[in-house]
C-alpha cells in the first residue's frame, strides 16, 4: 500500500475532488429506487433505511462540517439534506396505512438519536467530537451499507433480490472506492480500512444481483388435482 500511496500522492486534491463529485452524485441515486417505487405503486417491498439512515447521515455530517468549518462539506450536506427529506416523504406517500405507522415510529427514534448527538456534540470539547462524531459516522455508513444483509436467508429462499436498493448500493460502492484511494493517497490508515470494509460489504450485495434475479421467481402452477384418476 505504501507504493500505492506514494503514486496516488501527487493526485490526492483531484482525487478528492472526484470522490466529493461522486458523493454528491450519490445522494441522487435514489431517484431510481423511487421510481421504481412509483411504478409498482407501493414502497411496501422496500426497507425504509436508506432513506432515513440518508437524513440521519445528513445532520451528523452537517454538524460535524460546521464544528470543522468546512464550508465544502456544509454545502453538500444541506444538499443531501434536502434531497433525502424529498425521497423519505415519496416513500411514505407510496407505503400503505399499516406501514405508515411504522415509519413514524422509526423516524421518532432516529430524532430523539439525532437531539442526544447534537447535545452532547455542543457541551462536548471540539477536539474530542471530531473524531467521536467521524467514528459514529462511520458507524451508521455500516450499517447503510450492511442493512441489506440482514434479508440474505429471504433473498435465498425467494432466489430474488427484489427490494435490494441496486442503485443505492452501487453508487455507494463508488463512494467507498473513491474515497479509499484518496485515503491511499494521504496514507490514512483509518480511512482505508473504513472504506475497505464498506466496499467488502457492498460487493457481497452487489454478487447478490449476480446471482439472483431482480423479480420473484415465478412459481411453477401447481399439478392439476390428479383430476383423472383412473377409475
Amino acid at each position: 500500500m505504501e507504493a500505492l500511496g506514494d503514486l496516488l500522492a501527487p493526485h490526492s486534491e483531484l482525487i478528492a475532488k472526484v470522490a466529493g463529485t461522486i458523493t454528491t452524485l450519490q445522494f441522487l441515486s435514489g431517484i431510481a429506487l423511487l421510481n421504481d417505487i412509483r411504478k409498482k405503486g407501493s414502497s411496501d417491498v422496500y426497507p425504509v433505511g436508506p432513506f432515513l439512515g440518508g437524513v440521519v447521515l445528513t445532520v451528523l455530517s452537517l454538524k460535524l462540517a460546521t464544528i470543522m468549518n468546512d464550508a465544502a462539506m456544509i454545502n453538500t450536506n444541506l444538499i443531501g439534506l434536502v434531497i433525502n427529506f424529498v425521497f423519505l416523504g415519496g416513500f411514505y406517500y407510496y407505503a400503505s396505512s399499516g406501514s405508515r405507522g411504522i415509519i413514524w415510529k422509526q423516524f421518532g427514534y432516529a430524532s430523539l438519536f439525532l437531539l442526544v448527538c447534537t447535545a452532547y456534540a455542543n457541551f462536548e470539547d471540539p477536539k474530542k467530537i471530531e473524531f467521536r462524531l467521524g467514528m459514529l459516522i462511520t458507524g451508521i455508513l455500516v450499517w447503510l451499507v450492511g442493512s441489506p444483509l440482514l434479508h440474505l436467508p429471504k433473498i435465498i429462499e425467494k432466489k430474488s433480490t427484489e427490494g435490494m436498493p441496486f442503485p443505492i448500493i452501487l453508487s455507494g460502492n463508488l463512494v467507498a472506492t473513491s474515497w479509499m484511494l484518496y485515503a491511499i493517497s494521504i496514507k490514512n490508515t483509518v480511512m482505508v480500512l473504513q472504506n475497505l470494509l464498506l466496499l467488502v460489504l457492498g460487493g457481497i450485495q452487489l454478487s447478490m444481483f449476480a446471482i439472483y434475479p431482480n423479480k420473484p421467481t415465478a412459481k411453477k402452477p401447481a399439478a392439476k388435482n390428479e383430476s383423472k384418476k383412473e377409475k
